[in-house]
């Protein structure tokens, strides 16, 4: 259903896990079975943000992997990255549409509301994300969701479903046979000493 690119482990960076190595761990990731990359930075340091996510669109793209950038469509644009990714408070779907054109993918943060993925769908995105699903270091006061949730948008939705919050390779697998294409961590990932090995894990269950 949908981009047949969106699909497997999906990374999410964090500068607080990563810090100054953020190259070298995205690298590792990708060396995991890494197949999307999530540039995820709210500062404001506007030269820094585009020199990385420079840097990562040529790596990911190297790696024949993807990359989007969190809600920041001008820096996706201007880094030749291959979409965003938008939050329920972030820039609107049809303004990120008319910005980036037909071509780059649009991803939407539905939080544990169905209704919100229905409506993103008929809005033109690429794929939803609905999560936490587990507890979660990065946000811990997302609302819970439940897999029942996966199992009902996939009989609903014609896009591909993201699952973020709390994945570990222990209860990835169940979240994925419920209905995730992707399953999107932070600190499983980049929290972790071997970054490479815990990419290989988390990836396993889409084998």
């Amino acid at each position: 259903m949908g981009d047949p690119r969106l699909q497997g482990l999906y990374a999410v960076t964090d500068g607080r896990l990563t810090g100054e190595p953020l190259f070298a761990a995205v690298q590792a990731a990708l060396a995991g079975g890494v197949r999307i990359v999530q540039y995820r930075d709210k500062s404001g340091e506007t030269q820094r943000r585009h020199d990385e996510a420079a840097r990562l669109a040529r790596l990911c793209h190297e790696q024949g992997a993807l990359l989007l950038i969190n809600d920041d469509t001008d820096l996706a644009q201007s880094v030749g990255a291959d979409g965003v990714h938008l939050g329920q408070s972030d820039t609107p779907l049809a303004v990120a549409r008319d910005q980036l054109g037909p071509d780059r993918l649009i991803g939407v943060s539905c939080n544990n509301r169905l209704e919100w993925a229905l409506a993103a769908q008929q809005a033109g995105a690429d794929y939803v994300a609905f999560g936490r699903f587990f507890p979660s270091q990065t946000k811990s006061d997302a609302p819970q969701a439940e897999l029942t949730l996966l199992e009902q948008a996939r009989q609903q939705l014609d896009l591909p479903i993201a699952a973020i919050g709390g994945i570990t390779p222990d209860n990835a697998p169940q979240l994925h046979a419920a209905g995730a294409d992707m399953l999107a961590v932070v600190h499983a990932l980049f929290g972790q000493d071997d970054i490479e090995a815990a990419a290989r894990q988390l990836s396993r269950c889409f084998d």
